[in-house]
C-alpha cells in the first residue's frame, strides 16, 4: 500500500507541476497578446463601423475582465488535457504493476514516467531478491532437518547398544560397566541437544518474542554468564577477561533475552578460539547507548560469509560436524533480540581475531 502511495505522489506531484506550469505560460501570454494586440490595433484608424470595432471596443474597455474570462477558458482546457494525460498515465502504471511478478521483463514506461518506472523496477529486484532469500532460508532449514534427523540416529544408536550390553551381559567388570554408562549418558547428552535444536527452530518460526524489562547490571549479568561459560572454556583451556566501564553501568533490558544473546556469543567465541588463547568481553558507553564487545582469537571468517552469520539457518562450519554444529539460529536469534531492544549487532574479523559488537540503548521502553 505504502508503494501505491509513493507511486501515486509522484504522478500527482507530476501532473500539477505541469499544469502549474501551464497555466503561468498561458497568463503571461494572455498578458502579452492583449499589449501586443492593443500596439498593432492602435496603429490603424477606426471609423467605427468596422464588424470587429464593437467586440475590440468592448475588450479596451474590459481589459480586466477579458483576461479573467480567457484565463479561467484557459485553465479549463488545459485541466481536460492534464486530466487526460493522468489518467493514461495511472491506465499505463497499472498495467506495469502486473508484470511485478513477470521475473524476466523490466517495466517500461514513457520517459515522464522515469522517475516511476526506475522505482518499480527496483521493487521488482528487491522483490526477487526477498523471495530468493526466502528460497534460500527454507532449504537451509529443511537440509538442517534431513541433517539433524540423521544425525540422532547415532547417538541413539550407541545408547541402545551399550544399554542392551550392559543388560544382557551379566559378568561385566564394574570398570567396563562405568564405561559403558558414561558413554550412553555422553550420547544421551548429545540427543538433548539436538532434540532442543529441533525446538529452537520451531519456536523460533512459530513464536513472537515478547520483552519483558527491569533495570540491571550489566557487569553482573556479564559476570554471571561469563560464570556459567566456566566449565566450557575449560575444555579448550581457554581464559576470559571482563571489563565494564564503569564499572556500575545500569542498563534497562529484558534480562533474560539479553543473557541469551550473550550465551550465543560466548558459545561461538568458545567454540572457533584457538586452543588456551583468551576470550575478551568489554562494556562501555559509547553516547546514549553502551557497547559490547566479545573477541576471541581463532581463524578469521571469510568476508563473504561474515555478513551471513546472521541468517536463520546460516552455519559457518563448511563441513557438517556434528560434534560442533547447531541448528545455525543463535545469532539469528540474537540479532532479533538486539533490534527488538531497539539496538545494533554486528561482526568484524581478521588477522584471525574476531569481534562481535553489540549496541544497547542505556533506557529503553518497550
Amino acid at each position: 500500500m505504502n508503494d501505491r502511495k509513493y507511486i501515486k505522489t509522484i504522478i500527482l506531484h507530476r501532473f500539477f507541476r505541469k499544469m502549474l506550469r501551464a497555466a503561468a505560460v498561458c497568463m503571461m501570454g494572455l498578458v502579452a497578446c492583449l499589449f501586443l494586440g492593443k500596439t498593432i490595433l492602435g496603429s490603424y484608424i477606426w471609423y467605427g463601423n468596422e464588424g470587429l470595432y464593437p467586440m475590440i471596443h468592448w475588450i479596451s474597455d474590459n481589459q480586466g475582465l477579458f483576461v479573467c474570462f480567457m484565463f479561467l477558458a484557459g485553465l479549463v482546457a488545459i485541466g481536460i488535457f492534464y486530466w487526460i494525460k493522468l489518467l493514461n498515465y495511472f491506465q499505463e502504471v497499472l498495467a506495469a504493476m502486473e508484470k511485478l511478478n513477470d521475473k524476466e521483463e523490466l517495466i517500461q514506461l514513457r520517459p515522464q514516467l522515469q522517475e516511476v518506472e526506475q522505482y518499480m523496477n527496483e521493487l521488482k529486484r528487491q522483490k526477487e531478491r526477498n523471495e530468493q532469500r526466502a528460497r534460500e532460508a527454507e532449504q537451509r532449514k529443511n537440509d538442517l532437518i534431513v541433517y539433524l534427523a540423521h544425525d540422532l540416529k547415532t547417538p541413539l544408536t550407541s545408547v541402545i547398544g551399550y544399554l542392551t550390553l550392559l543388560k544382557e551381559e551379566c559378568g561385566i567388570s564394574a570398570r567396563l560397566q562405568e564405561k559403558y554408562l558414561s558413554i550412553s549418558l555422553e550420547k544421551a547428552e548429545r540427543l538433548e541437544d539436538l532434540i532442543n535444536e529441533f525446538f529452537e527452530i520451531t519456536r523460533f518460526n512459530l513464536t513472537h518474542l515478547e520483552l519483558e524489562t527491569s533495570r540491571i547490571s550489566l557487569k553482573m549479568m556479564l559476570e554471571q554468564t561469563v560464570f556459567e561459560f566456566h566449565p566450557v572454556f575449560l575444555e579448550k583451556n581457554l581464559s576470559c577477561g571482563l571489563s565494564v566501564e564503569p564499572p556500575d553501568l545500569k542498563i534497562t533490558c529484558d534480562p533474560d533475552k539479553i543473557q541469551r544473546v550473550f550465551d550465543n556469543l560466548l558459545r561461538n567465541a568458545a567454540l572457533y578460539s584457538y586452543e588456551g588463547a583468551k576470550v575478551e568481553i568489554r562494556a562501555s558507553l559509547a553516547g546514549k547507548m553502551v557497547r559490547i564487545q566479545v573477541e576471541n582469537q581463532g581463524a578469521a571468517i571469510p568476508q563473504e560469509k561474515l555478513g551471513r552469520i546472521f541468517e536463520q539457518f546460516f552455519r559457518l562450519d563448511s563441513a557438517r560436524q556434528s560434534k560442533n554444529g547447531g541448528a545455525g539460529l543463535g545469532l539469528a536469534i540474537a540479532k532479533e533480540i538486539v533490534r527488538l531492544h531497539g539496538g545494533n549487532i554486528w561482526a568484524e574479523s581478521c588477522q584471525e581475531r574476531t569481534v562481535f559488537t553489540v549496541e544497547l540503548p542505556v533506557s529503553f521502553d518497550a
